[in-house]
């Protein structure tokens, strides 16, 4: 078998791709984690269809807003898109603003607060610790 028809083969057994408008998927609620504030959550993972393998959100912290301090069994990823935040990790904070991500690892317990005039408007990723069937 040639290395294109492998490749052809393996892509044929894989899911279609899922295109998502996030004005679909939008929704006003209290952050998770304390329900600190309000916030504009785009739910965007969850209009993929099961099984998925990882979650993929933007949430918008109103002014004074925050995702409360939790614990997280994965890595999780904060990505600002705009606005200015204090992001939090097992004790140690630092500043972040557009274009800058947080890593935060597995067994921390961080959270995220909106400072500023704007709204801290967010991409947060992490993994599915039991993908949806």
């Amino acid at each position: 078998m040639s290395t294109l028809a492998a490749l052809l083969l393996g892509a044929a057994g894989a899911p279609a791709m899922v295109v998502i408008d996030e004005g679909e998927t939008v929704r006003q609620e209290a952050p998770p984690h304390g329900a600190i504030g309000m916030s504009t959550a785009w739910r965007i993972s969850d209009h993929v269809p099961a099984p998925r393998s990882f979650e993929f959100r933007k949430r918008a912290l109103h002014v004074g807003a925050a995702i409360g301090i939790h614990p997280i069994s994965h890595d999780e990823i904060y990505y600002v898109v705009s606005g200015t935040g204090i992001v939090h990790s097992d004790g140690e904070e630092a500043e972040l603003k557009g274009g800058m991500a947080a890593w935060l690892y597995k067994g921390a317990n961080v959270g995220i607060r909106q400072t500023g005039s704007e709204p801290l408007v967010l991409i947060i990723a992490y993994p599915n610790e039991k993908p949806a069937p």
